[in-house]
């Protein structure tokens, strides 16, 4: 028996129940795609899909409703798959493990995926409920969000006539978001050479782990630790003062997740071993210590490992430290006109060494375009001083509000007469889809709504159970109205 059974939305925690099983990581959404395909089918529901793999469901508007305009629910498919080191778990055959815990639900040491799958979840309970009365709907389910908008960029120009749009992509009840911020990423590459490992020397394994991680955009103004910041600042220290040999660098996964964890495999003079471990642990703890309000389980560790076969020749070494010591991560810039909210970030999100290159994934954000070409500029620059070269996407645009749009304007009178009070109305650091698809179809009036979802992109993902039937009834009540 599922712990979703008996929950409501009924409809919805049984299309979520069944969303958990199927595999569907970012750029592997074959099977979630065969399944809404097949939804479609079996509730005689009218189905396309674009060359890029997005689809849409029609579901035709109830009798006497044909008058009403079009309205388009958009979600994607795809999640971000990040588990704990410890964890056994593949996420290309695995069904998401689920627990509760009072109002929360969790995966079990994975990202539960509510992102966006309680957006598809909605999409596909509101095609299928026989108690509502309501016009045309198009639900549009977009491939590949998570690691580029890939989806929405290629969207093709006849997939939707609708000119309302519902993105229920947002994770805050209660918050109406009419903004995002946009952004790319830049894909540094560093050439490197490396030697024979001398056999003289002993080697250890510098481990960061325990940090929470989190969402590059959502939860970069809490100013969480980065495990490849926090394993570059200890390698900083210990080149500043020993003769060490790096044998490998090793942190982070997505674009768009902050790093939770990160290694460093060194080598150094048997004479050194008492103080290099010191070093090691002083500088941990200081770092720890620092971050300890927001990242309470940081942990550094070492252990010894056999000799390598490769190392990093001493200049290569030095220049991969200094790099990525310099590098910028994290808040830019404050917006100076909405307080909280960041205008500019960059997320120092993956490192990976080969025989002959070192690459480097940074992803950065900006709701001003001329901010955000300025930080890759910057990132150019002190990878150009390292001799290396930057390639860029085009950056995906942000999403201008439109304060005064009728959507909006219903949107905040409903929930006002709903609930007694206003809505919060935003914009966020994050990428929504909505600035794309609003480039792509001229007059696309949108807003984007979602229960509350916390720490995605995490193994600490997690759903707020009470505000999903809320959202839900919200959903509702706006389909109705318009």
């Amino acid at each position: 028996m599922s712990v979703l059974e008996n929950m409501k939305p009924e409809l919805l925690w049984k299309q979520f129940d069944e969303i958990r099983k199927i595999p569907r990581c970012s750029k592997h959404e074959e099977k979630i795609m065969k399944y809404l395909l097949n939804f479609a089918k079996q509730h005689k529901l009218e189905s396309k899909e674009d060359k890029a793999g997005n689809i849409v469901i029609k579901k035709p508007a109830s009798n006497g409703m044909e008058k009403k305009p079009i309205v388009v629910l958009q979600s994607h498919m795809d999640m971000v798959c990040e588990k704990n080191s410890d964890v056994d778990f593949d996420f290309s055959k695995d069904p998401i493990s689920l627990k509760i815990n009072g109002d929360i639900l969790m995966a079990d040491g994975t990202t539960l995926g509510a992102d966006d799958g309680i957006g598809i979840a909605t999409s596909l309970a509101l095609l299928i409920d026989e108690n509502l009365k309501l016009g045309p709907i198009e639900a549009l389910f977009t491939f590949d969000e998570e690691t580029g908008l890939t989806g929405a960029f290629a969207l093709g120009s006849d997939m939707l006539s609708g000119r309302i749009l519902l993105n229920l992509d947002s994770e805050d009840w209660g918050v109406l978001t009419v903004g995002c911020a946009g952004g790319g990423n830049s894909d540094v590459t560093i050439p490197v050479k490396t030697l024979k490992s001398s056999s003289n020397r002993n080697w250890i394994k510098i481990t960061v782990s325990g940090l929470r991680g989190g969402h590059s955009g959502v939860d970069v103004h809490e100013q969480r630790a980065n495990a490849i910041k926090v394993i570059s600042r200890i390698l900083w220290k210990l080149e500043s003062s020993f003769d060490i040999y790096i044998a490998e660098i090793h942190g982070g996964d997505k674009h768009n997740a902050i790093p939770r964890e990160a290694f460093a495999v060194i080598g150094f003079d048997p004479k050194d071993d008492k103080e290099i471990a010191n070093a090691i642990k002083d500088e941990g703890k200081d770092i720890c210590l620092e971050y300890k309000p927001i990242d309470p389980k940081c942990f550094v560790g070492i252990e010894k490992v056999k000799d390598p076969d490769m190392i990093l020749d001493s200049d290569s070494a030095k220049k991969i430290v200094n790099v990525l010591h310099a590098l910028p991560h994290g808040v830019d810039k404050m917006n100076y006109d909405i307080a909280g909210l960041v205008e500019t970030s960059t997320n120092l999100a993956k490192i990976r060494m080969q025989k002959d290159i070192v690459s480097i994934q940074l992803s950065s954000r900006s709701s001003i375009t001329s901010a955000l070409q300025d930080l890759r500029n910057r990132i150019h620059a002190i990878i150009s001083i390292a001799g290396g070269s930057v390639e860029e996407e085009e950056p995906y645009p942000g999403w201008q509000p439109n304060l005064n749009s009728k959507i909006l304007k219903l949107s905040k009178d409903l929930y006002r007469k709903k609930y007694g009070k206003d809505p919060v109305v935003e914009a966020i650091h994050a990428g929504l889809e909505c600035g794309i698809i609003g480039e792509k179809f001229e007059g696309m009036e949108m807003i984007s709504i979602g229960p509350t979802v916390k720490y995605p992109h995490s193994p600490e993902e997690q759903v707020h159970i009470s505000t999903v039937d809320k959202f839900y009834d919200f959903v509702i009540d706006i389909l109705k109205a318009v």
